[in-house]
This record gives C-alpha cells, structure tokens and sequence, in this order.
C-alpha cells in the first residue's frame, strides 16, 4: 500500500511539473522567445561574423549608472549641445554595445539635431566577436537584468524625459520593451527587424507611435510575424508605421556580410523623419 502511494505521488508530482513547463513555454514574454533563438543553429548561421568594424567618438563618453537590483550598468551618451528634455534611448543588437552602435548613434544625433542620446549595455560590458558568442550573451540576459538596466536608464534621464527608444535585432525587440517600460514619457518607438509584442494588453499601455523597419527575407521575424504584430497594433489602437525590405536579417548593420546599403538609406531616412517631429 505505501509503495503504492509513493507511486502515485510521484507520478502527480511529475504531471504537475510537466504543466508547469508547459504554462513557462506557452506564457514566454516576447524577449524570452527571441532569446530562445540563440539555440537555433539556423538562427546563429544566418549571423556571419562580422567584419573589424572600428569607431572612435569624439563627442560620446562612457558612463555609469545604478540599477534597482543594486547593480550599475555600463552606457555610451552623447549629450545634447543644449539644454533638452528629448531622449533617444538606444538598444544594441544581438553582438552587444560595439562600435558599430556608438557609430550609428552618433549619426543620429547628428541628423536629430537637439537631442540626448544614451546607448544601453544590456550585456554589462561583452561584446562578441563570433555567432556562438552573441547566442550564449543574449540567452545569458534574463528579463529581470535588462528592465533593471533600462529602468535605470529611464531614472537617469529623469521624470521630465521625452523619450524615444531604438533598437536592432535582440534590441529591436528591447526598443519596444523600453518604450512599455517608459510609460507617459514614451514618445515614440523605432524597431528594426526585432520581436514584436504579442500581449494586446501591454500593446494598449504604449504611449507613442511605433516605426518597424523589417526584413522580407527574415527567417524568424519573417512577413507573417510582422502581419500579426500590424494587426495587434490596429486591434489595440495603436499606429505603426511598418516598412517592408527585399532583405536578410541584419541589412541595416555594415559590418554584416549581407549588408543592404540601398534598404538601410530608405530605413534611415524614414527613422529620422519619425523621430525629428517626435523629439522636437
């Protein structure tokens, strides 16, 4: 009789273990499924190393700040000439806060004119030279860590911030997570070819206007993840404006080997007449 109980508890002990992976797989955030890409060997070929990308920026410093899990986080900002309440935060893509980013980031600000920029380190510091690398950096950052690092960001910049958020790849995906996390200063939300948000919900708290600039030729962020993520929008009421590329995954960054110069001007320049009237 008691092996017979201890049978039978055992075996409820393991249904219940089962539903409850089964609710983890089914309830992952969208950062979590994104993450969960970097055991995909697929996904990390179709992320060729990239090519030496050097960039020295005479105008953006490092800086620290602390974090609510009592940490502090590393950050690139270029800070405005004058005076402003206009933010950009910036969102790394799946290598981390390298040259590359700090490069486009000073472009940026160059072409918005008055306006704070600040770009996110949500690795703490690695940046990584191969796919294997970027893959075990961007399963290794959990949820908790990079709204910890983006709260902080957005407690740096102070309650009177108008923020705006970009981002590419994994960081596309964080830009709209920072635009949520940023509440009433969120003021408008860049995304190139990164994970949309699929909880209606959270999609309804957004505050700004979002621009997507997306990949046809993306094997994961592919034409119908994109279609759903316009219809969710138009469900919650919200405006995207969603720009469609003949490219791969990764176009708009020239140290990627599928680099597409001609998609990444239309990119850029649909960003920048975005962002201008949004960041005045």
């Amino acid at each position: 009789m008691k092996k017979l109980f201890l049978l039978t508890l055992m075996i409820l002990c393991n249904v219940f273990a089962f539903s409850q992976r089964k609710m983890t797989c089914c309830y992952q955030s969208a950062t979590q499924k994104f993450a969960m890409l970097a055991s995909d060997k697929n996904f990390i070929k179709s992320h060729p190393n990239p090519r030496v990308y050097h960039f020295q920026s005479s105008i953006g410093k490092a800086l620290t700040y602390k974090t609510s899990d009592g940490k502090e986080a590393n950050a690139f900002e270029f800070k405005a000439k004058n005076p402003t309440n206009n933010w950009l935060i910036v969102v790394h893509e799946y290598w981390g806060l390298n040259d590359f980013v700090k490069h486009e980031s000073e472009k940026i600000y160059n072409d918005l004119g008055n306006v704070n920029i600040i770009d996110l380190d949500l690795y703490d510091g690695k940046v990584a030279a191969t796919g294997e690398e970027a893959g075990k950096y961007m399963q290794a950052l959990s949820d908790a860590r990079a709204r910890a690092i983006i709260n902080g960001a957005i407690a740096y910049v102070g309650p009177k911030a108008h923020i705006a958020t970009i981002g590419w790849c994994m960081g596309g995906g964080w830009s709209l997570q920072a635009s949520l996390l940023a509440g009433k200063q969120d003021v408008a939300c860049v995304m190139y070819y990164g994970m949309p948000e699929q909880d209606l919900t959270k999609l309804k708290a957004l505050n700004g206007d979002v621009l997507g600039n997306f990949a046809n030729k993306d094997g994961w962020i592919n034409p119908k993840v994109v279609a759903k993520f316009a219809d969710d929008m138009k469900a919650a009421g919200k405006k995207l404006y969603l720009h469609q590329y003949d490219a791969g995954h990764g176009f708009a960054n020239p140290s990627n080997p599928i680099y597409n110069s001609e998609a990444t001007r239309d990119a850029y320049a649909n960003t920048i007449a975005f962002l201008k009237p949004r960041l005045k």
